[in-house]
């Protein structure tokens, strides 16, 4: 049986807790512990001078290899071009995306140095997983060392439309280099469609049956493969003493109040302000429901050396102290706006606690979030999710209350609906949403993915 090299750019400790592992990490650990091989990626370190040494960790029949950048590699390559270039670009925000010369040098120079020092960790028959927007073209430098083995690439995030993406002065370059690969997964069929779309007016591309995709002397099968959730573990996690503790602290501190929930990474893609706009219009349309609930809004920080960052930061800060000053009362506060991360199971807890789940991003790959809402839901006393109809969980889970996040309008009449909505209703939306969940779970992805690598013949060309 084939082993299995994931390469990423960053890796799960196998040491992590548990509880403190997401959904890509469990199941790349699973399939690793199933086939055997090693999961390769940066450290999160950086070093004066790159010597391509790697730090081996093996645990839980799992082994790990990682390597430090240099400072200029980080810079250029992971706060450059994969994060205020490709990461902008990809989600729309082409009035955000930088497009510097050092930046995209940075960025071929750190997958050329994870190609050559991963090359000797991979085996004749071992199958070569490469994941998301900072590794695009590491398949094409695998093939200029000789790697002959069946190379896969999954995008976690979205395919911007073609006229966004030709504003990269790199676009055909990066594209080509996708053609490296035996197959590429993206997350919903509108990517895979943009993708199609730009390979067949930019590069020729000729799209056979099946997913088959030919550019000159290459052909490989694009996919739509959607990830999930680890939803078993997450539903016993909702039932935790540690869920159950933070839930009853939550209901403890509502006193009474129905409680809105919101938990996202500090960025631009998951219209936090375009949010909390859509909850202040429904404090201002609907006076009744002031004083009967309150917005959790839990973002942790991310990339804050990057300045777009820290101006969300200060947008959200001035906007929550704007709204709780306009409508608080001595005893009721509209919003509380948390900047830190929370164990998984914590989440849990708080995430069963809440009757509305406000999903609302502006564009996103897939939004695990929404489906972490929904397993952690009492099948009794179900809450409502609210989704974007622009997140990639929305193709799975049409039944969540589906709403446009840049119309205030919108966000408002869903939160209103939520709140009403009667248990009957609640109850058979829910059941439709778990079903999903339970069925397209981290596992199947990951085996749906593995599968289809596995069955490309070998040198597949046109």
């Amino acid at each position: 049986m084939s082993r299995l090299v994931v390469i990423s750019n960053r890796v799960q400790s196998v040491d992590a807790p548990s509880g403190n592992q997401g959904g890509l990490a469990v199941a790349l650990l699973a399939a690793l512990r199933e086939k055997g091989g090693v999961w390769f990626g940066w450290s999160g370190e950086t070093t004066e001078t790159f010597t391509g040494h790697i730090n081996f960790q093996q645990g839980k029949g799992v082994t790990t290899a990682t390597i430090d950048l240099e400072e200029q590699d980080f810079d250029e390559y992971y706060n450059g071009y994969a994060n205020r270039t490709l990461w902008p670009l990809f989600h729309y925000r082409i009035d955000l995306t930088e497009f510097e010369r050092d930046f995209s040098s940075g960025y071929a120079r750190v997958n050329k140095r994870f190609a050559e020092t991963v090359l000797p960790l991979i085996e004749p028959d071992d199958l070569v997983w490469v994941h998301d927007y900072h590794h695009v073209p590491l398949g094409r430098e695998l093939r200029k060392l000789g790697v002959e083995n069946k190379i896969g690439f999954f995008l976690h995030i979205p395919w911007p439309p073609m006229a966004m993406l030709l504003s990269l002065p790199s676009h055909r370059a990066l594209v080509e280099s996708m053609f490296a690969y035996d197959v590429v997964g993206f997350q919903t069929q509108d990517w895979l469609d943009s993708f199609l779309h730009y390979v067949t007016s930019q590069l020729d591309g000729v799209v056979g049956e099946d997913g088959w995709v030919t550019v000159g002397d290459r052909t490989i099968k694009a996919i739509t493969t959607p990830i999930g959730i680890e939803t078993a573990d997450f539903e016993k996690s909702a039932n935790s003493d540690a869920a159950r503790h933070s839930k009853e602290r939550m209901y403890m501190s509502a006193t009474g109040r129905s409680l809105i929930v919101g938990v996202d990474r500090l960025d631009y893609s998951k219209g936090l302000a375009e949010r909390f706009a859509g909850y202040e219009r429904f404090l201002g349309s609907h006076p009744d429901h002031r004083g009967l609930v309150y917005m959790l809004q839990i973002a942790p920080p991310s990339r804050e050396k990057v300045d777009t960052y820290q101006e969300i930061r200060a947008n959200l800060d001035s906007m929550s102290g704007r709204i709780n000053g306009e409508y608080s009362d001595i005893d009721w506060t509209p919003i509380r706006y948390v900047n830190q991360g929370f164990p998984r199971d914590v989440l849990a807890g708080i995430y069963r606690a809440a009757r509305v789940g406000l999903v609302t991003p502006l564009r996103d790959g897939m939004n695990l979030v929404a489906k972490e809402y929904v397993a952690a839901q009492d099948p009794e006393d179900p809450g409502v999710l609210i989704l974007s109809q622009f997140a990639g969980a929305a193709a799975q889970l049409p039944d969540a209350v589906l709403v446009n996040p840049y119309s205030p309008e919108e966000m408002s009449d869903a939160i209103a609906r939520a709140l009403k909505m009667p248990l009957a209703e609640r109850k058979a939306r829910w059941e439709k949403l778990i079903d999903n969940v339970r069925k397209e779970d981290v596992m199947w992805w990951c085996e749906l993915f593995i599968t289809a690598l596995e069955a490309v013949p070998e040198h597949v060309e046109a």
